[in-house]
C-alpha cells in the first residue's frame, strides 16, 4: 500500500523490512511502530522467513522517536511507552535479524540497531544518543545496548551525547561491520547467506542459548548445556547436517538458487 511507511518482501527466505518514512528521517511515529510491531510478529510464526533483515530508504536509518507526536502528552500518553516492546520483538525474534545501516541513527534508532543480532553500516553512518540534550532519558534502549557494548562506553555515550562514527561503532560491539557504502550491500548479502546456511531449529535454540547465558556461570550450567547439545545431535536437523557433510552435499535447509 502506498500510505505505508514500512515495505515488505520476501525472497529466498529472506524477509525485508523497509523503513521507508523519509519526510520524518524515518522517526518512530505512531504509525510506523505499528506497521514494525505487525511486520515483526508476523514474521516470527512464518516458516518460510529464515532470516530477517531490518533496512530503510533515504538517507537516515532512523532519527529516533517522533517528537513532533511526543510534544504536550503527559507520561502516560508518550509513544515511549512502546519502544519496549519493539526492542524485544527485534531481539527475541527467533530468526536471526540483520540490520543495515547506510545513514545515521539516533536514540531510540540506535536502539534498534542494538537489538538486532547483526549490524552491518556504512562507514559514512554515524549514531549518537541525543535524549540527554534534549531533556530526556536513554532508559529504554539502554538495556540492548548494555547487552553489546561495554558499560563505560554506553555510560560515557549516553551521558555526553557525543556523535561517533561507524569506526568506533565497530570497536565497540555495536556495529559487526563498517564497509565503504559502496560495499554495504555485498557485506549485507554475504551475512544474509551464511545465515541461510545454518539450521531453522539450530539458529533459534543458538539465540536462546545466548540470551539466557548472558552473565550467568556457565559451569554450572552444564548439565542443561549438554542436555541442549545432544538433543541437536540427535535431533532431525543434526542428522540432515551429518549426512550432508558426509555425503558433500548442501543440508536441506540450505536455500536453493
Amino acid at each position: 500500500m502506498a500510505d505505508r511507511l514500512i515495505d515488505y518482501s520476501l525472497r529466498d527466505g529472506v524477509a525485508v523490512l523497509t523503513l521507508d518514512s523519509p519526510h520524518n528521517r524515518n522517526a518512530l511515529s505512531t504509525q510506523l511502530r505499528a506497521e514494525l510491531r505487525e511486520l515483526l510478529l508476523s514474521v516470527r510464526d512464518d516458516d518460510a522467513v529464515r532470516v530477517v533483515l531490518l533496512s530503510h530508504t533515504g538517507p537516515v536509518f532512523c532519527s529516533g522517536m517522533d517528537l513532533k507526536e511526543s510534544r504536550g502528552g503527559g507520561a502516560d500518553q508518550q509513544g515511549v511507552r512502546e519502544l519496549p516492546e519493539l526492542v524485544e520483538l527485534v531481539a527475541s525474534c527467533p530468526k536471526p535479524v540483520v540490520a543495515r545501516a547506510a545513514g545515521p541513527a539516533r536514540a531510540g534508532g540506535v536502539g534498534l540497531l542494538a537489538s538486532a543480532d547483526i549490524v552491518v553500516a556504512a562507514s559514512t553512518a554515524t549514531f549518537a544518543f541525543t535524549e540527554v540534550r534534549l531533556g530526556l532519558v536513554p532508559a529504554v534502549i539502554s538495556v540492548p545496548l548494555l547487552r553489546r557494548m561495554p558499560a563505560t562506553a554506553v555510560s560515557e555515550l549516553l551521558m555526553t551525547g557525543e556523535t561517533f562514527d561507524a569506526d568506533r561503532a565497530a570497536a565497540l560491539g555495536l556495529v559487526n561491520s563498517a564497509v565503504p557504502a559502496a560495499d554495504l550491500d555485498e557485506e549485507v548479502a554475504r551475512y544474509l547467506d551464511m545465515l541461510g546456511r545454518g539450521a531453522p531449529g539450530a539458529l533459534t535454540a543458538t539465540k536462546n542459548l545466548l540470551r539466557e547465558t548472558t552473565g550467568r556461570r556457565v559451569p554450572a550450567d552444564y548439565p542443561a548445556l549438554l542436555a541442549l547439545s545432544a538433543a541437536h545431535f540427535a535431533g532431525e536437523e543434526g542428522q540432515e547436517g551429518m549426512r550432508a557433510f558426509a555425503e558433500k552435499r548442501p543440508p536441506a535447509w540450505v536455500p536453493t538458487r
